[in-house]
């Protein structure tokens, strides 16, 4: 809705194992231990990719700008609204420590959306992809007022650039079996047609703009 806050689908994640939390160490940044760093690294290496079945529609965008404290930046932080991934400060439960993710959107289609996360994640723990490493955080600041953020990545600024973005990272989907590359293409195909229809479609904000009444 035009210049409402957009409504996001934050998704919270944790691991457990023989019935306790497998993302908890306490006294890590966040109470978080290496195998919940590198879960993150997956998701926020393949950020861009997976913004093609968590952010899905032409107007998932336009909640997804700065300013809002709708998440842009490819980082992690605890108390940074701006981020992708957002540790809640907040719980203080072992049983409890967890990440939210928080690009997706309710136009997602759920299943899809939460096993591409789920595959983004475990190729992260499977290649060990260290988020400090690879320069998304951790930060508890605004990117806007963070000195390093001509090096910060961010999130696609539209369904176009996540579709390029898909295109070019995918082999993780197909771990599994789960993705098919005719899943993949069809869903491509749709998503293409949707934003050429938009493209092409006079919006009533121009007939305000530039229509001489």
């Amino acid at each position: 809705m035009y210049q409402q806050a957009g409504n996001g689908m934050h998704l919270h994640l944790f691991l457990t194992k023989n019935g306790k939390n497998a993302f908890y160490k306490k006294g890590e940044y966040g109470n978080l231990n290496q195998l919940a760093r590198s879960f993150i690294g997956g998701l926020l290496k393949h950020g861009p990719a997976l913004s093609a079945f968590t952010n899905p529609s032409t107007n998932s965008y336009k909640r997804l700008v700065p300013g809002y404290e709708a998440p842009v930046a490819l980082t992690y932080g605890q108390g940074n609204r701006a981020s992708a991934i957002r540790i809640p400060k907040y719980v203080s439960n072992p049983d409890e420590v967890r990440f939210e993710y928080r690009p997706p959107d309710s136009t997602a289609n759920p299943y899809l959306c939460l096993a591409a996360m789920l595959l983004a994640g475990i190729d992260g723990v499977v290649r060990k992809i260290d988020p400090v490493k690879e320069g998304y955080g951790p930060s508890d600041k605004n990117f806007a007022d963070d000195s390093q953020k001509d090096h910060i990545h961010f999130l696609p600024r539209n369904l176009d650039e996540a579709l390029d973005a898909l295109a070019g990272d995918h082999e993780f989907l197909l771990r599994g079996d789960l993705f098919t590359r005719e899943l993949l293409d069809q869903w491509v195909k749709l998503k293409e047609q949707e934003i050429k229809s938009i493209g092409t479609m006079p919006h009533p904000f121009e007939y305000k703009m530039y229509f001489n009444l």
